[in-house]
């Protein structure tokens, strides 16, 4: 991976981060202050030994640590990653955690987890409304599927047409490969040539499709024969064809003079293109027109020769939109983490990363629509991961508030400061062995 490369995920990766743990942290601290607690400190980063920049406004001190490993808010009179042992041991003040309402208490510590699920919700409905959906019909492509060697050894064959899974119809294509991972499909019915076939999915198939789809490929494609003309059917917003002005129904005649009446001859010349500019001769209509696509590194016009399907939101039909996006996304998440203790397909090594993996999820270059999807696909993350009742994370404080809630008995601060303490440790545990597998994964390449 080249440093510009590097600089471009990490770049991604610490503002989307920022973004997160910023409006966490003032979940937090907003009914912090709405219920008169004093805030003594709100860190985006921890800053052990030193800050890089802090400013003291009132009781608050905020500022900006060194370790990008996320943030905090200091609330007085809690039991937190601090360890205030010498405030703890003090009588009550009116204006600490520990001196309000179990049920303000309980509102302060969810108020994190509720922002990022709020958050994930506006973003996906501001993607829907500025977007659109747009997905690609399995019904509507005409060829059906080509398949890769993985894909031909378990019986599916190229022109096959997706019926369903597991008897299940799955109605767009994208969704396929991980569809059938997350619900571990045991057969695959394809329509072949007009006559009804039933393929198998043998033992071992979803492990090597995990493989697969982690170097970003997948096991099916949609199948174009190699005689058929390349002819336009999507065109992708903001890709080099459409800036470049193709239009849905034109035909590929030429690429810098050099014929290409077929699917095969196209894709042959387009592979010599990256990073350039080229004379591309369409048929549109009854008439030839020359455009002058500008290529990225990846050498695509982001020309689909199937159809695709764009759904488009007003402003009001966003917003139930992406609230529904994201509970879709957050179910899918539940049954990633689901296989980690059921399939005998995902192993956790395999399946468990650092911040370096995560980074690896941004795109190679700077994408906005990229940025932002993968952010809210975070902040669902960052909420579920911090509502588990693990001492030390949101979910352990909200388990002990609801036991208070519950019974009338709070916990002794002893009890809650030695939860802490094994919390903390859970969590750097977590935290070392997840980041040592990026790193043994870049040392040895697995």
């Amino acid at each position: 991976m080249t440093l510009e490369l590097i600089l471009v995920k990490g770049g991604q990766l610490i503002l989307s981060l920022s973004i997160l743990v910023v409006l966490h942290e003032l979940g937090h601290f907003i009914p912090a202050k709405l219920f008169k607690t004093r805030v003594e400190k709100f860190y985006l980063f921890f800053d052990p030994w030193f800050s890089l920049f802090k400013i003291k406004k009132g009781e608050t001190e905020y500022g900006i640590g060194w370790l990008p490993l996320g943030g905090y808010v200091k609330i007085s009179g809690m039991i937190d990653e601090s360890m205030d042992k010498e405030q703890m041991a003090k009588p009550p003040q009116s204006w600490e955690f520990r001196a309000k309402p179990a049920w303000q208490r309980l509102i302060i510590m969810i108020g994190g987890v509720t922002v990022n699920i709020l958050l994930a919700f506006f973003i996906y409905a501001m993607i829907l409304w500025s977007n659109g959906y747009t997905y690609m019909p399995v019904k509507e492509l005409p060829y059906g599927i080509q398949v890769d060697s993985l894909g031909k050894s378990i019986g599916l064959q190229d022109g096959d047409k997706i019926v369903s899974i597991d008897n299940k119809e799955v109605k767009e294509f994208e969704k396929i490969p991980v569809y059938m991972i997350l619900h571990g499909s045991k057969t695959i019915q394809v329509d072949r040539n007009g006559q009804p076939v039933n393929v198998t999915v043998p033992d071992g198939f979803i492990r090597r499709v995990m493989g697969i789809m982690k170097g970003g490929g997948s096991f099916i494609a949609p199948y174009m024969p190699d005689t058929v003309p390349y002819v336009a059917r999507h065109i992708l917003e903001d890709g080099a064809g459409a800036k470049a002005g193709l239009k849905p129904a034109d035909r590929m005649l030429a690429v810098n003079g050099v014929a290409t009446p077929d699917v095969k001859s196209f894709l042959a010349e387009m592979k010599n293109q990256k990073s350039k500019t080229i004379d591309l001769q369409v048929l549109r209509g009854a008439d030839t027109v020359t455009l002058h696509p500008v290529l990225d590194t990846t050498g695509k016009l982001n020309v689909l020769p199937y159809t695709a399907v764009t759904i488009p939101y007003n402003f009001f039909q966003s917003i139930p939109a992406g609230v529904k996006m994201g509970v879709d996304k957050l179910n899918s998440y539940v049954l990633q983490l689901r296989l980690l203790f059921v399939s005998k397909e995902v192993k956790v090594t395999e399946s468990l990363g650092g911040f370096g993996s995560i980074a690896k999820l941004f795109p190679d270059q700077w994408n906005w629509l990229d940025f932002w999807q993968l952010t809210a696909f975070l902040s669902i993350i960052l909420a579920f991961m911090n509502i588990l009742p693990i001492p030390a994370l949101d979910g352990g404080h909200v388990l002990f508030l609801l036991y208070e809630i519950i019974t009338g008995r709070k916990p002794s601060e002893k009890f809650l400061e030695y939860a802490q303490i094994v919390g903390m440790v859970i969590l750097l545990g977590l935290l070392l062995f997840a980041n040592g597998l990026d790193i043994w994964r870049g040392i040895f390449g697995k």
